[in-house]
């Protein structure tokens, strides 16, 4: 089993400290709720990086791109042979965007 470290690229931390910001405008614990839940499946990505399905909404994508939805937070990574890289982070209130 390879182990696999979690690396962010800046734009994907960035929107995601952004959406914590606009969710903690309305509700500071459901602000940390969401950070909190957002990080755990993050941090369990690695374990079964497969889990998720393939990202449909990349561009030209192969298997390795995967996404998944938490409360309302897509997250978009890429499996590569020694880490998971999140490479894009969005509200799903937001219009959904190929890349």
């Amino acid at each position: 089993m390879v182990k696999r470290k979690i690396i962010w690229d800046i734009l994907a931390r960035t929107s995601l400290k952004n959406i914590i910001a606009h969710i903690k405008e309305d509700s500071v614990q459901n602000a940390e709720f969401v950070k909190k839940e957002n990080f755990a499946v993050i941090k369990e990505i690695p374990k079964n990086p497969e889990r998720y399905a393939v990202d449909k909404y990349k561009q030209d994508s192969n298997s390795n791109f995967r996404a998944l939805e938490i409360y309302y937070v897509r997250i978009a990574y890429f499996i590569e042979p020694t880490a998971i890289r999140i490479v894009r982070i969005r509200s799903t209130y937001q219009e959904l965007l190929e890349y």
